[in-house]
């Protein structure tokens, strides 16, 4: 299954890659992939959006459902 997650606050390649490794040690993800200039994560798994966020917000960036 593939969500999608708003994520504000990614301005370089380092934010996108620190993005997806947090989201990639969430139980459940198989693949993240972050994309700066649309503000927008694919995740695919099976994970909880909550878990999600959190991961997201954890890495220190803002996250929207």
């Amino acid at each position: 299954m593939t969500t999608t997650i708003s994520v504000e606050g990614m301005s370089c390649g380092h934010c996108e890659q620190t993005v997806e490794e947090a989201l990639r040690d969430v139980a459940g993800v198989t693949e993240a992939d972050a994309d700066r200039e649309s503000e927008r994560v694919s995740v695919e798994g099976d994970a909880e959006m909550s878990a999600l966020v959190a991961a997201v917000e954890d890495a220190g960036y803002t996250a929207h459902a």
